[in-house]
């Protein structure tokens, strides 16, 4: 319960005038605990001024501060332990891994997992950037003559998810967070599927390579071939295949 140091003057005075704690406490309406403790202050030291704690001093300079923000960025895939021992290092001080995530966590970075994403190049990028610029202002009407259709991979070899990275929230997709990984090492299963503008197609699993014979009279006569019949009310149905994972 906070007291201002008149209420604390006008307890004290009752009390040196002879009156009870019990009484004082009935006529103030303090509790009786919060009556003790400040006459025992009293008593032994003469103050009754409220006392301000500083808590336990900070471990870390600013400067060290700062240096573990650097050496997170510039290392994201470190651990706090990785970081711990860097600053130990480099000054001679040891932090807790809770400091470290104390620390990292007062400017913004956060241990988060890092995207997956297949490698892409500057090709890749700048092709992506102009499709998605020419269609950007489609009308629902455009959309209904595309079929997007695609094809993943999925290895039976997991992709460890154990690896964290530091990282300001809302950083997600940035390039220096993101890891980089192919889908085509190792044994696993294809399958292959499109969407269109209110429905889509059947999803086919398909059991070893991918040929271009097996795309051929699979997937381009057995369901390519099904929709377009599907959609012939709509003369400029244009199938479109984007190299990209479907998840």
């Amino acid at each position: 319960m906070h007291l201002d140091d008149f209420v604390r003057g006008r307890i004290i005075d009752r009390l040196e005038c002879g009156h009870t704690q019990l009484e004082v406490s009935d006529e103030l309406g303090i509790a009786q605990s919060v009556i003790s403790r400040l006459w025992q202050r009293f008593q032994d030291d003469g103050n009754v001024t409220r006392r301000y704690s500083t808590g336990y001093p900070r471990i870390t300079t600013p400067n060290e501060d700062r240096y573990l923000a650097v050496t997170a960025k510039r290392n994201r895939r470190s651990t706090a332990s990785d970081l711990s021992r860097q600053l130990s290092s480099a000054t001679g001080k040891t932090i807790s891994r809770q400091t470290m995530y104390r620390r990292l966590g007062q400017i913004g970075l956060c241990a988060r997992r890092p995207v997956r994403c297949v490698p892409l190049t500057a090709t890749h990028c700048r092709l992506r950037l102009a499709w998605t610029r020419e269609e950007a202002l489609w009308t629902p009407q455009q959309w209904t003559c595309v079929m997007l259709s695609d094809e993943s991979r999925f290895s039976l070899q997991s992709d460890s998810r154990r690896t964290f990275i530091w990282r300001v929230p809302g950083t997600r997709y940035h390039q220096e967070n993101i890891i980089e990984r192919h889908r085509y090492g190792g044994a696993g299963v294809l399958v292959w599927g499109g969407i269109f503008l209110g429905s889509r197609t059947d999803l086919h699993v398909q059991i070893g390579t991918m040929t271009s014979q097996i795309y051929r009279d699979v997937i381009l006569e057995q369901h390519m071939l099904r929709i377009e019949r599907m959609l012939t009310s709509v003369p400029s149905f244009m199938p479109s295949t984007e190299n990209t994972p479907l998840v």
